[in-house]
C-alpha cells in the first residue's frame, strides 16, 4: 500500500482508507462484531492506515467496533470520526454543532474508541444554526489540549470551508466523489488544492453501483438506505447503466474489475485523494485495495471521463429530506 498526504497538513495516510459505516449502519443488517473486528485488521494487515467511522453510524457501536479492533495497533494507524448530530438516546434527532455539545460528544467518542486523542475529527454536517467560527474555533481549543489532532469538514461548502480554515487549518474535507457524482470538480476541488487541504472521497464506487454488481433486477435489503435514495430505483439503474458498462469494458482490456477501475481514476485526479470505501466482505476488501496497484494510462483516463461527462445520471443523490443537510 502506498502512502499520501492530506494537503499540506502534514498528516500521511494509505492512499485508500477503509470507510467503516457499512459494518454497523446504513447497509441493512450489522455484521457481526467478531466478523467486523476481523475485516478491520485484515486492512491493517494489507496496509490500511486510515478508518473512518462516526458517532451516528449505529448510533455509537461503529465507533466501538472500530475502537476494538484497532487497540493492538493504535499507533499505526489513524482514526477518524464525526460529531454534528443530537441524540434521544439511540435516535439522532438533527444537527447540532453547538460548542458546549461538540466537547460532549468528543469525550464521547474518546471513550468509545478507548483512545486518548482523536487523529481526525470531522464536523458531520454544516450546522447553519452556529456560526462555522464558532466551531473552528472550538476544535482549535481540543486540539490544544490534546484530544483531537486533526480537523476536518464533510459535505461543506466553498465560503464555509474557508471561513473554517481562517480560525482553525482544515486538514480535510470528506464529501462523495466519483465517476457517479463529480460535483465536487467544479469549485471544492480547487479550493481544496489552493488551501493545502486533502479530500477523502466517501461512496467512492458510488455506493456499490460503479462495481457492476448492482442490476435492475437488485433488491436491497429492508434497512439498506439505497432503498430511499432516488438514483437507486429501478428505472435510475436502468437509466444510469451506460456508465457503468464503459467502466467494466476499460476493466476488461486492463485485467481488473471495475471497482479498481472506477478507484484507480478517482486516485488519478489528484495526490492528496484518499478514497475510502467501505465492504463488509474481506475478497472485497482486497479487492479495493488492488486498485493502488493498477495505474490508468491517460487514454483510459480520459474515456471513462468522457464516460462520465456523456452519462445523464439520472436520480437525486439524496430524499428531499435529506438534501437540507448540503451545504452550498
Amino acid at each position: 500500500m502506498i502512502t499520501r498526504n492530506l494537503g499540506r497538513s502534514g498528516l500521511q495516510v494509505s492512499a485508500l482508507g477503509l470507510g467503516c459505516m457499512g459494518l454497523s449502519h446504513g447497509y441493512g443488517a450489522a455484521v457481526d462484531d467478531q466478523d467486523g473486528i476481523a475485516l478491520i485488521r485484515a486492512a491493517v494487515d494489507q496496509g490500511v492506515t486510515l478508518f473512518d467511522t462516526a458517532q451516528v453510524y449505529g448510533p455509537f457501536t461503529n465507533e466501538q467496533l472500530v475502537g476494538e479492533a484497532l487497540a493492538p495497533v493504535r499507533d499505526q494507524v489513524v482514526i477518524a470520526t464525526k460529531f454534528g448530530f443530537s441524540f434521544d438516546g439511540s435516535t439522532s434527532t438533527g444537527l447540532d454543532s453547538r460548542p458546549e455539545h461538540i466537547r460532549a460528544t468528543v469525550e464521547d467518542s474518546l471513550r468509545r474508541l478507548g483512545i486518548e486523542s482523536i487523529d481526525l475529527l470531522y464536523q458531520h454536517r454544516v450546522d447553519p444554526v452556529v456560526p462555522i467560527e464558532e466551531v473552528a474555533g472550538t476544535v482549535k481549543d481540543l486540539i490544544a489540549e490534546g484530544k483531537v489532532k486533526h480537523f476536518g469538514l464533510s459535505e461543506a461548502g466553498v465560503s464555509t470551508i474557508r471561513r473554517a480554515h481562517a480560525v482553525q487549518p482544515v486538514t480535510a474535507l470528506q464529501s462523495e466523489y466519483s465517476l457517479f457524482w463529480r460535483e465536487p470538480e467544479a469549485e471544492i476541488l480547487p479550493t481544496l488544492v489552493e488551501l493545502g487541504i486533502g479530500f477523502v472521497p466517501f461512496s467512492p464506487l458510488g455506493k456499490g453501483f460503479l462495481t457492476g454488481s448492482i442490476t435492475t433486477t437488485t433488491t436491497f435489503a429492508d434497512g439498506d438506505l439505497r432503498n430511499s435514495l432516488p438514483r437507486f430505483t429501478e428505472d435510475a439503474r436502468a437509466a444510469n447503466q451506460a456508465l457503468v458498462d464503459v467502466v467494466a469494458s476499460v476493466a476488461a482490456r486492463r485485467g481488473a474489475t471495475p471497482g479498481q477501475v472506477a478507484l484507480a481514476w478517482l486516485l488519478a485526479q489528484h495526490p492528496s485523494i484518499v478514497p475510502i470505501p467501505g465492504t463488509t466482505k474481506q475478497h472485497r476488501l482486497t479487492e479495493n485495495n488492488g486498485a493502488v496497484e493498477l495505474e490508468l494510462k491517460a487514454e483510459g483516463i480520459a474515456e471513462l471521463t468522457d464516460a462520465s461527462d456523456r452519462a445523464d445520471i439520472q436520480g437525486a443523490r439524496y430524499p428531499e429530506h435529506m438534501q437540507k443537510w448540503i451545504d452550498r
